[in-house]
């Protein structure tokens, strides 16, 4: 009973499903505290024409093709410099658009709240007994005489006859 020097090999065979049902516990168990989703800062889809993609600007039909790198490379780039100048531009714009906005939004709020809806309002209360004297004018002036001219041009006969 000395002590051995076989090699002995073993191995665990496994397949992926079984892999990933073996390690969801574990990784179930993680705190979700950490993990806040982005939030949807366009819920109603205003700038849906804006989502622009790599392949929504540059497209290779399938009978040309560039290589892949540069494909890869190119869609890099693209991504990567539309992200910079997104951030960049924000970083310098975002405020003073804000500020902008605001007092543009501002003025046609207080516009609308104080001057148009009252006056609005105001057209709606005075248009009923203006309703009543625009509809007594035309059965009084106009309706006789639209009347009377069509009686007279339905008794005019028009044939044709071809030679």
């Amino acid at each position: 009973m000395g002590l051995e020097k076989e090699k002995s090999e073993t191995s665990v065979i496994m397949n992926e499903e079984e892999f990933n049902r073996s390690i969801e516990p574990i990784l179930g168990k993680k705190p979700h505290v950490y993990y806040s989703p982005v939030p949807d800062r366009d819920p109603k889809d205003i700038n849906a024409h804006l989502k622009v993609d790599f392949e929504d600007i540059i497209a290779e039909p399938t009978s040309t093709h560039s290589f892949d790198k540069i494909w890869i490379g190119s869609h890099a780039v693209f991504e990567l410099v539309r992200y910079v100048f997104y951030r960049f531009l924000t970083t310098f714009l975002a405020v003073p658009m804000a500020f902008v906005a605001g007092i543009v939004f501002g003025t046609l709020s207080c516009i609308h709240i104080w001057v148009v809806m009252p006056a609005v309002h105001g057209c709606m209360m005075t248009l009923p007994p203006i309703q009543v004297i625009w509809s007594n004018l035309v059965d009084i002036f106009i309706r006789p005489l639209f009347l009377s001219i069509g009686k007279s041009l339905s008794s005019i006969n028009v044939k044709t006859v071809q030679n």
